[in-house]
């Protein structure tokens, strides 16, 4: 994430958010600030839902979801089924997204709410806003969504923001910023949360390096004022860099009653009810240990952990011992920081970690060891099954023994009070959950939204970078302008293809009417004269794609949806994302066709029929291979864009007992396309590499701003030798290209 230029801010008001800046908020050079009077829109949809589900139902809230959408839910239920709904629907699995795919979403999330229609509490969309400002986001995984609402996304976004989830940070490469010695110690490694995918992905290297373990001491006494507050004993470090102190004596006493969810008609900071609160499920916890950092493998232990609704989780390891537990270990086997069920204490964490606040006592229990199944260590996008996580977590509330039977402890997670645990400094605070908030937050396709945005911007730079790599490879084989004349593309006027000529004649100071020309070729192959027809589809896909992500981040797609003006909800199928699907299939399909005409391009520079020059470029002996790997190479990258151009939205799903029929499968066609990009900038760079080459060999080469640009940057050694470094200067180069 680029550190955000000196106040620079884009204004969220749910109405003109453009993906140009959607972009920067989701690389961090700017900071969000919400308009008023879309916050006050947000306020009156919200108030408008409390009056309507005061009067009868609403889908949802008052009612179960999918096939149960008859169900009804009791009043009394409400805010208590909308953490269920958020819990059971945070099921993603598979890599962790890059952080900067889940800002996108975050942006894209808060803009929709502020148009209006979801009737969620506003607290919501100020916290999204607070993350994005703090640079912190949550653990989100890859497969959950297809085209209908990305609810696993936005479940584990919704724990996040209620506090049951820890926060990450893109600089701690994926390290969760958790409360408790889970939390605390765990934030000093590396992770790797933020898995690359295509060209938005960012790499981060293996787990367990850096790790600070608690420090305990006298010394507390002379931390200050703030520290005797909190107690002396143990240090505690955050993923923020500030220290908490703990002491034993205190660690897992009750404090003020706060399970995180709010009694109907509350202020949203209220108490409720333990008895209906529920209970953070065990297993749930995801805290699957492996190796420590020394190789030595973990003993079996099972922990209990003082636990309310809101709580965080703690785990701990023994490394060499059977009794006594070791936190430093624990924080050696981090692996992925903010997914249940990943392995070491980050992945504990992700069960109900909280930032900051009295961390709980973590108690080896006595008979209750159990071995895990294997887990999965994410190291540098590996999924590979790790060790077997060899720990058992028990949860129970603050203040209760952990020697009591494993079944009553499971009872007395909803029976036991609740402990309060403030936010750490630089985390927004948590949300207190109320009624009908759940499903208003769940009913969208932000990641889906924000990832196509992501594609699209990446796609933009590429697209015209290709009219500099076109024009130069047109140069290098001394192609016909006639394919680019003006009066030709007049009198077909496709917006796309005229940009397309037009930029051609522009980077080589071609004239609009070029005039006849004596001798030579009549005319070239299709990959020169019909690079304007092709290449402009692509264009228009790519500027199809902008207008349609541009609506729905928008708009309100919530269901139901909340008109406060006409104090009425809509049940509807706005949620369902065929114009963003479609439009990414349309934009990857023409990216193919202009892909295979870079390739064939790239073919033809190597051909002495068309350049008058040696065979594949090649220096020195005449059996040189020059740049005849590069078409091996590109054909390659474009095996994969082939490949992600399958349209996604051909997919077919039957779910949730038949009532969901169809489904558009928007995410996956969002994936496809990072996928298609990533592969197409490798092609296209193919073809830089050997066009400048070509440009190179010629007698006199044009006098463009292209050409020196790319001369300038490229090598200039023509023997036979490797040519990655080339091509990989080359993709580096085409933003530079794009911007001429």
């Amino acid at each position: 994430m680029s550190p955000n230029r000196e106040g620079a801010q884009v204004v969220l008001d749910g109405t003109r958010l453009t993906v140009v800046e959607l972009l920067t908020l989701a690389d961090g050079e700017v900071v969000p600030t919400v308009a008023p009077e879309a916050r006050d829109r947000a306020e009156r949809s919200w108030r408008t839902a409390q009056r309507l589900a005061a009067s009868g139902r609403l889908y949802g809230r008052g009612t179960g979801v999918g096939a149960q959408r008859s169900v009804p839910v009791e009043e009394d239920d409400e805010t208590a089924h909308g953490l269920r709904l958020l819990r059971s629907h945070a099921g993603g699995a598979g890599a962790l997204l890059p952080a900067r795919q889940v800002r996108a979403m975050l942006a894209v999330r808060a803009n929709q709410l502020l148009a209006g229609g979801s009737g969620i509490q506003p607290a919501f969309i100020d916290a999204l806003a607070d993350a994005l400002r703090l640079g912190v986001h949550p653990a989100v995984n890859e497969y959950g969504g297809i085209g209908t609402g990305d609810l696993t996304a936005l479940a584990q976004t919704g724990l996040t923001l209620i506090g049951e989830r820890p926060w990450t940070r893109p600089e701690s490469h994926g390290s969760a910023c958790g409360a408790g010695p889970a939390g605390n110690t765990a934030a000093q490694g590396s992770g790797a949360a933020d898995q690359g995918s295509g060209a938005a992905g960012q790499g981060y290297g293996p787990a367990g390096q850096g790790h600070a373990p608690a420090v305990q001491g006298p010394e507390a006494a002379e931390r200050g004022p703030e520290a005797a507050e909190r107690g002396s004993g143990t240090t505690r470090r955050r993923c923020d860099g500030a220290e908490t102190w703990e002491s034993a004596a205190e660690a897992g006493k009750p404090g003020k009653p706060n399970s995180g969810l709010a009694e109907p008609g509350s202020a949203g900071t209220g108490t409720t009810d333990p008895k209906r609160a529920g209970s953070r499920d065990a297993t749930g916890s995801g805290g699957l240990v492996g190796p420590t950092d020394s190789g030595v493998r973990a003993q079996p232990v099972a922990v209990s952990v003082s636990s309310a609704v809101a709580q965080p989780v703690a785990a701990v390891t023994a490394a060499d011992s059977d009794t006594e537990p070791v936190t430093e270990s624990v924080a050696g086997v981090a692996g992925v920081a903010g997914v249940a069920g990943i392995a070491g204490v980050a992945g504990v964490a992700v069960g109900g970690g909280l930032h900051g606040g009295a961390s709980p006592v973590a108690q080896a229990v006595p008979g209750m060891f159990a071995s895990a199944r294997p887990n999965s260590l994410a190291f540098e996008g590996s999924r590979g099954d790790g060790p077997a996580g060899p720990v058992r977590f028990v949860m129970v509330p603050a203040g209760r023994s952990a020697d009591a039977p494993l079944d009553a402890l499971s009872r007395a997670v909803t029976q036991g009070p609740s402990a309060h645990v403030p936010p750490a400094a630089g985390t927004p605070a948590p949300v207190v959950l109320r009624a009908g908030d759940a499903l208003a937050l769940l009913s969208s396709n932000a990641l889906a939204l924000g990832q196509a945005a992501l594609a699209q911007g990446e796609l933009e730079v590429l697209l015209r970078a290709t009219h500099a790599v076109a024009a130069l490879s047109l140069a290098a084989v001394s192609g016909s302008p006639e394919a680019y004349a003006a009066p030709v593309h007049a009198l077909r006027p496709y917006p796309g293809a005229a940009r397309a000529a037009s930029e051609v004649r522009r980077l080589l100071g071609l004239p609009d009417e070029p005039p006849p020309r004596s001798g030579g070729r009549i005319q070239d192959p299709f990959g020169f004269r019909a690079f304007p027809q092709v290449h402009g589809c692509v264009l228009d896909a790519c500027e199809r794609l902008r207008e349609v992500v541009e609506v729905e981040i928008n708009c309100p797609s919530e269901n139901p949806l909340m008109d406060a003006d006409a104090a009425a909800a809509y049940h509807h199928g706005g949620f369902f994302a065929a114009p963003l699907g479609l439009a990414l299939d349309a934009a990857v399909l023409a990216l193919l066709q202009t892909a295979q005409l870079s390739a064939a391009r790239l073919a033809a520079l190597g051909d002495p029929g068309l350049t008058g020059l040696p065979p594949f470029l090649a220096a020195g002996p005449v059996s040189s291979s020059g740049t005849m790997i590069l078409e091996y190479t590109a054909n390659s990258a474009l095996a994969e864009l082939r490949s992600a151009a399958a349209p996604a939205s051909a997919g077919h799903a039957v779910l949730s007992r038949g009532l969901e029929e169809a489904a558009s499968f928007a995410g996956q066609a969002a994936r496809q396309t990072l996928r298609a990009v990533d592969a197409y900038a490798t092609v296209l760079a193919c073809e830089l590499v050997s066009a400048v080459r070509a440009l190179r060999l010629h007698t006199q080469p044009p006098r463009v701003a292209a050409l020196a640009v790319a001369t300038a940057a490229l090598p200039t050694d023509t023997q036979d030798r490797p040519l990655t470094d080339d091509v990989t200067t080359a993709v580096r180069l085409l933003p530079v290209l794009a911007g001429l």
